[in-house]
């Protein structure tokens, strides 16, 4: 461990903290589910016999499943009071979630439909699944969409999506805007619920309607706006540590971007090999009005490009994303947890945070460091603590236990702490935080795994 500077603190602002919509909108979505369930209530009479049964079971489970194509889509839009209140990665685990729930509802409703009906007809199940496929008004569309959407729902499997090319993942996952509009037909034209119910048939329009016009509108217009009014371009590429690199964009009129330290964009390069894919890079120095810097570690073919960027190569950029900013503190006290590339939004923050900040930062050795430097400076200039935990000269890890944490960082509960790192070294920290007798509420970590 080395301890870098301890200066007079300098004043600064206190601290706003802004209410988590997250708890509101969940109860919101969980609304709109029951309304669901009482639009089937209403509108089903006394269940008779098997068929009955499965039918009925076959109705809700389709309605459901409407609903929870429309949040999964929702969720897919980069709403910005989602990305930047709620947060990018919890926004992602929610869209899993509902992801989940879609492909079961999905599976079901087909299920037990073509199985009530085969029960009426006194067929098969195969042959009524023929029947009901080949042979129904706007099925077959609907059918295409299920196989797309039990597709991609198999590729975000986590033991699927280990194994496969984040590009094919990505343009495969946008499929699922296709198949939700391909079963939107089968819906209103086959739905027992909204025939003759043209209040309900409407309120399912505008569901529908709105959340293309959130795709439309946030995924495909705003980016286009952005990217005509900054014209951003890669000004300069700078080693920082082995395999590390930092892109120096210049653009115009950065500061209406209302982009924060802490926050992300997506970003995609418009040289060959490069422009048909947009990957997440978090900013590794506070936005400024003709300059941004992201600092990328080659893991892949994306981000190992980096050093060979040009200067005046065009880049396409979408954002701002992200919640891990200074608005989710609740005190005046700051500790930054960092590890390998996961240094870059707290390298913003370290510097812009208001408060006592203490910047943690792990990695193998002193070479691996990248932008210490600048930490140290920074560290200088405001009065700031860093740490370093880098493995022992016999290779071996040092472990970051609560007494090590206590020790390294007094009154630890009283703190706010923001976690960016690799996904297993991410969890053993939240672990010992938490063990540490740190709040939930003061974790604050944001993963872009998703």
């Amino acid at each position: 461990m080395t301890t870098v500077y301890r200066e007079q603190a300098p004043a600064y602002p206190p601290s706003v903290r802004r209410r988590d919509p997250a708890t509101l909108l969940l109860i919101l979505l969980w609304a709109g589910a029951a309304a669901v369930v009482a639009l089937w209530w209403r509108n089903t009479g006394s269940v008779v016999g098997t068929a009955g049964w499965l039918t009925a079971a076959g109705r809700i489970s389709g309605l459901l499943c409407g609903y929870t194509c429309v949040l999964l889509v929702g969720l897919m839009a980069r709403v910005p009071l989602l990305e930047r209140r709620v947060g990018s990665d919890r926004v992602a685990r929610w869209h899993a979630m509902a992801g989940r729930y879609t492909i079961c509802l999905l599976v079901a409703h087909a299920v037990l439909i073509i199985a009530g009906y085969a029960d009426l007809a006194r067929v098969s199940f195969w042959d009524e699944a023929n029947t009901v496929v080949l042979h129904t008004d706007r099925v077959l569309p609907a059918a295409l969409g299920t196989a797309v959407l039990i597709a991609v729902g198999i590729v975000s499997a986590r033991a699927v999506r280990r194994r496969v090319g984040y590009e094919f993942w990505y343009y495969l996952h946008l499929l699922t805007y296709g198949s939700v509009f391909l079963s939107f037909g089968h819906q209103i034209s086959l739905g027992a619920e909204f025939a003759g119910n043209e209040v309900a048939k409407g309120i399912w329009f505008a569901l529908y309607l709105s959340v293309l016009a959130l795709v439309v509108w946030f995924r495909f217009l705003t980016p286009v706006v952005l990217n005509l009014r900054h014209r951003l371009r890669v000004e300069s590429v700078h080693r920082e540590a082995p395999g590390v690199w930092s892109v120096v964009m210049r653009g115009r009129r950065l500061e209406k971007l209302g982009a924060e330290s802490g926050q992300f964009f997506r970003w995609r390069f418009l040289t060959r090999g490069l422009w048909w894919t947009s990957t997440p890079y978090s900013l590794s120095a506070p936005p400024g009005s003709a300059r941004l810097r992201i600092t990328v570690k080659a893991l892949g073919n994306h981000s190992a490009s980096a050093p060979y960027l040009r200067p005046g190569t065009r880049v396409w950029a979408e954002g701002p994303y992200g919640a891990l900013t200074a608005d989710r503190r609740t005190t005046d006290q700051t500790l930054l947890v960092a590890a390998g590339v996961g240094i870059t939004p707290l390298r913003a923050l370290f510097e812009t945070l208001p408060g006592e900040v203490t910047l943690l930062y792990r990695a193998r050795s002193a070479e691996d460091l990248a932008l210490k430097d600048e930490l140290e400076s920074i560290a200088r200039r405001r009065g700031a603590r860093v740490l370093y935990s880098l493995n022992g000269p016999d290779g071996k890890r040092p472990r970051l236990s609560p007494g090590t944490l206590h020790g390294m960082v007094p009154e630890l509960a009283d703190h706010d702490i923001y976690l960016c790192g690799p996904p297993g070294f991410a969890e053993d920290m939240y672990e010992a935080l938490r063990a540490a007798g740190v709040p939930n509420r003061r974790i604050h970590h944001e993963s872009f795994q998703m």
